[in-house]
């Protein structure tokens, strides 16, 4: 086959561009609109600055990807700085980071759900038991293998992006501008922290990002192009997010916005019909489904990952004749039943916000873990030093960034979030002797125990 040939087979950036911004529309958003009316409208600056801040996190992802090439992703990425203990914490903080996700994405599949099943939001615990039961549906489909699981998610995510690009396109055609200045600040917070308490939650709907220049061999030119198609698919979904919200809370009063269990469901209804409403609502419940298929499996991945590496028990590593990790999907959804039954809430947005704020604060460790590393990654491979100098810059961005998404997730998050830290460098110290010590002084001489003194 000749090179011009080879090179045809390959995406190019228009292709990347839009596989990266599909992958970002999931079922994040969905449930935000609600939770970020009771902040009021004056959260669109917190849009704005995430938009900003998630551009720099995912140029910054992109040049990781293209200097290290080995498995492990941002694990891989921090053990360039950070060594061996990094890796374990990367792996560890995104494992938890994902399991906590996926039951705020079965919350907002049960939120969409219950208007068709009222039984689910009667009482919290009926809705924690729909969201359990979803999690182990979701968790026992993936067992015979990722292929047909893979290929529904990727059909079912359109069930939200298309209402939600429909709403930011046109939603603006209903758009009521003094409904919308109304509910600027409904808490009446100071300028400051108002932005502050909705950063957590407009991070969460971009989360997912570091997976987005998994796949560089097959591009085209990917120097140039991987971090081209990752910063313009950021930015189309950071558009197409903004855009959306803003028209919602300009077409739906904000107090019914608020204690809406399905947003863009009441939004469809107020603005067409009440069944066309429900066909949004049902298209959210089966988006969310594929999405918790893919993400599902995608965890147990991430912990067979560690395993194979020795940082996580050999469990996680085993796979049935499907090569589906059956036992580590297990182990997740009973973590995630607990995690479920700990956040139960008499609110199901009270829920989700919990969740959400400390599955960022959890996603955001590894991201810290792995981006400061970049310098080093660039000094080892000899990049040019206005390269070098530009990425730099960037990487300050999402660094503060990520630092102001941690403060904004609130103390409660911050608290379990350090605690399950520190747990984490507990299971590390008690694995550590499996992997080669760290190089000593020239006259230091380990010696056995019984010639200690």
């Amino acid at each position: 086959m000749s090179s011009s040939s080879a090179k045809s087979t390959k995406m190019g950036v228009v292709g990347l561009t839009i596989i990266v911004a599909v992958n970002m529309m999931g079922s994040g958003i969905i449930m935000l609109p609600a939770s970020l009316a009771k902040v009021g409208t004056i959260s669109l600056l917190s849009w704005l600055v995430t938009a900003l801040g998630s551009m720099a996190l995912a140029y910054s992802f992109a040049q990781c990807g293209f200097f290290v090439s080995r498995s492990g992703g941002m694990s891989a990425y921090a053990e360039e700085a950070h060594g061996k203990s990094s890796f374990f914490m990367a792996s560890y903080t995104y494992y938890l980071s994902l399991a906590i996700a996926n039951v705020a994405i079965a919350i907002t599949a049960i939120g969409y759900l219950s208007p068709f099943v009222p039984w689910l939001s009667a009482a919290p615990v009926n809705t924690c038991i729909g969201v359990i039961a979803l999690l182990w549906l979701t968790a026992i489909a993936n067992f015979r293998g990722a292929r047909i699981t893979g290929r529904i998610s990727g059909v079912t995510v359109w069930g939200v992006i298309i209402p939600v690009a429909t709403l930011a396109f046109f939603g603006w055609f209903w758009f009521d501008p003094h409904l919308f200045a109304s509910a600027w600040n409904v808490q009446h917070k100071p300028f400051g922290e108002a932005i502050s308490s909705s950063i957590a939650l407009t991070l969460w709907a971009f989360l997912g990002m570091e997976s987005a220049c998994a796949n560089s061999d097959a591009v085209e030119n990917p120097k140039k192009n991987v971090p081209i198609a990752v910063m313009a698919g950021t930015g189309i979904a950071a558009v197409i997010y903004i855009l959306s919200t803003a028209a919602m809370q300009g077409i739906v009063p904000n107090h019914e916005l608020a204690n809406s269990s399905a947003p863009f469901g009441l939004a469809f209804s107020m603005l067409f019909s009440p069944a066309l409403g429900s066909l949004v609502s049902l298209l959210a419940v089966v988006a969310c489904t594929g999405s918790l298929l893919g993400w599902q499996f995608t965890i147990a991945q991430v912990s067979k990952a560690a395993a194979d590496h020795g940082m996580f028990a050999k469990v996680f590593s085993a796979v049935n004749s499907k090569d589906a990790p059956v036992k580590g999907m297990v182990i997740v959804t009973v973590a995630q039943t607990l995690i479920s039954l700990m956040t139960i809430s008499p609110s199901l947005n009270q829920q989700f916000n919990t969740l959400v704020n400390l599955a960022v604060f959890t996603n955001v460790v590894p991201y810290i873990l792995s981006l400061t590393a970049l310098s080093a990654i660039m000094k080892k491979h000899g990049v040019a030093q206005a390269t070098y100098v530009r990425n730099m810059i960037i990487v300050m961005v999402a660094l503060i960034y990520s630092l102001y998404g941690i403060y904004a997730s609130g103390t409660d998050a911050v608290f379990w979030g350090a605690i399950v830290m520190l747990a984490g460098y507990i299971l590390y110290g008690l694995r550590a002797d499996r992997f080669p010590s760290p190089v000593t002084d020239a006259g230091d001489r380990r010696r056995p125990l019984s010639d200690m003194p």
